[in-house]
């Protein structure tokens, strides 16, 4: 135990000693910090007090200043903060005393009056102080304490206790999700939950989690996506499903990539691509309104405007335009690498055919410049083997990705719904994985069982609301905008 533990284990003891107990199991608060600023700021003209109106507060002290026979502190609670002012003589010379026994960090409660210091600051006369939880650390620093980012990630308490601007990140993710559900729910989609221990992991290409599952003596995977099993329910009747739920992937960290993550996926029946870019575009803008207060912000150092409608444009026409490739002069793998590799490309994928180097283009030539909300349309079939063959070019499918601040934050099909087509892309992608690649689609065979007894014509829609948060937040990794990010253990 260090020294400053220590001392305030010392004055637990004390507490305990004269029969104070610094953890009662219950508190008496009958008004949060803003609303006792509220009550000041209603004072009447040239008035300081409430006349006879009595409040209990309670929070954490994050603030102290003795003054002789006076003390003010301020406490924190979740509306914010207020001071508190106590004297000796309004609380008497023992428990005035007493108050050399808090500490900052502790959690106090405080029965007064509201008033109106010299100064004009909203006020609490205390009459009488309560201990509620006695804190054995003190808190971080506000201006230099907690600055290491490791440390506030992996001690997210402390980063929330000691950084208002977290707070409000955190605040401002709540109420996205909330204002998601609301815009969703008022235009007929039923909430659903499905399952996160799965067979097979399936409706994404990317590496899963494996676990064990004793009491059926099998092998399991934590979800990659919603996607199959959301259209499990469209094939049984529900016509607009959506899920919020958190996924698992079993792959590489980055300032954009948490191999556990929160998706929205939504599934509309009797929709196609084009519906679903329409409510993307209202329903972001709606929920940036509803939660930012407006549909325009910053995002390093650009003005983002949400405001429908967004642009639209072929993965064709943005390679065309941003990077000078024109695919159709290079429509086989082999033209397609030479091609690229001649342009210096980094990083271009040894395996994935002719569709992954498309993708590889597009990431360095077109995502970083779309800037203003975007909507990039149609892709390669070998890239989205679950979504519609577009008509009139067997090579593409009916697929978007909606871009913001460079950002790819959204993936929409119109979904595939011919089950011999989309048992044959499963065959095409297996074919690519005995090839090395081992990004690709796994076949499950119960979602084939689902889709060969029919599934309307379909929109789905995915979002991952953490990459979301970081464009509303203007936060420059996705550990900021989640609470409890995957970090290496200090374990030795």
């Amino acid at each position: 135990m260090d020294e400053l533990m220590a001392q305030r284990v010392a004055k637990l003891d004390t507490l305990r000693a004269a029969g104070v107990d610094p953890y009662p199991p219950r508190s008496t608060r009958t008004h949060t910090a803003a609303d006792v600023t509220a009550i000041v700021e209603a004072f009447a003209e040239g008035s300081d007090h409430a006349g006879g109106v009595e409040v209990d507060v309670a929070g954490r002290v994050v603030a102290r200043r003795d003054m002789g026979k006076a003390t003010f502190i301020d406490l924190l609670d979740g509306s914010g903060r207020i001071q508190v002012l106590l004297r000796q003589n309004a609380l008497g010379g023992h428990w005035y005393e007493s108050l050399r026994l808090v500490d900052l960090g502790d959690f106090v409660g405080v029965h007064g009056v509201p008033m109106k210091t010299r100064t004009g600051q909203p006020t609490v006369g205390a009459t009488s102080w309560t201990m509620l939880a006695k804190a054995l650390h003190a808190p971080p620093e506000k201006y230099h304490g907690l600055a290491d980012v490791e440390a506030r990630q992996r001690h997210r308490y402390l980063d929330l206790m000691a950084n208002e601007e977290t707070r409000r990140v955190f605040t401002t993710r709540s109420r996205v999700v909330s204002a998601i559900r609301r815009f969703l729910d008022a235009r007929g989609f039923l909430e659903v939950e499905t399952a996160v221990l799965q067979e097979e992991p399936g409706g994404a290409a990317a590496r899963p989690f494996k676990t064990y599952f004793n009491a059926l003596d099998e092998e399991r995977f934590l979800r990659i996506s919603l996607e199959l099993h959301l259209k499990r329910l469209v094939v049984g009747g529900f016509e607009r499903v959506y899920e919020l739920g958190r996924i698992f992937r079993n792959e590489g960290l980055s300032t954009k990539h948490n191999p556990e993550f929160t998706m929205l996926e939504l599934y509309q029946a009797y929709a196609d691509y084009y519906d679903i870019a329409r409510l993307v575009e209202e329903m972001v803008s709606t929920v940036a309104h509803e939660a930012l207060g407006s549909m325009v912000f910053n995002f390093r150092g650009d003005e983002i405007d949400l405001t429908p409608p967004w642009r639209r444009i072929t993965l064709h026409d943005a390679l065309r335009e941003h990077g000078g490739l024109e695919l159709d002069e290079f429509p086989t793998e082999a033209a397609l690498r030479v091609e690229l590799r001649r342009r210096g490309l980094p990083a271009i994928p040894e395996t994935g055919g002719w569709g992954k180097l498309v993708d590889t283009a597009m990431s360095h030539y077109v995502e970083p410049r779309l800037i203003q909300p975007t909507f990039l349309l149609d892709y390669p079939v070998e890239l989205s083997p679950l979504a519609k063959r577009k008509p009139g070019n067997p090579r593409l499918v009916e697929r978007f990705e909606a871009f913001i601040g460079g950002f790819e934050a959204g993936n929409a099909y119109t979904e595939l719904n011919d089950p011999i087509d989309q048992r044959s892309r499963f065959d095409e992608q297996l074919k690519l994985r005995n090839a090395g690649d081992d990004e690709v689609e796994m076949l499950d065979e119960d979602f084939m069982f689902a889709l060969e007894h029919g599934m309307p014509p379909t929109g789905g829609l995915g979002i991952g609301i953490d990459r979301l948060l970081m464009i509303l937040t203007e936060q420059p990794s996705i550990r900021d905008v989640i609470l409890f990010p995957q970090l290496k253990s200090l374990k030795e």
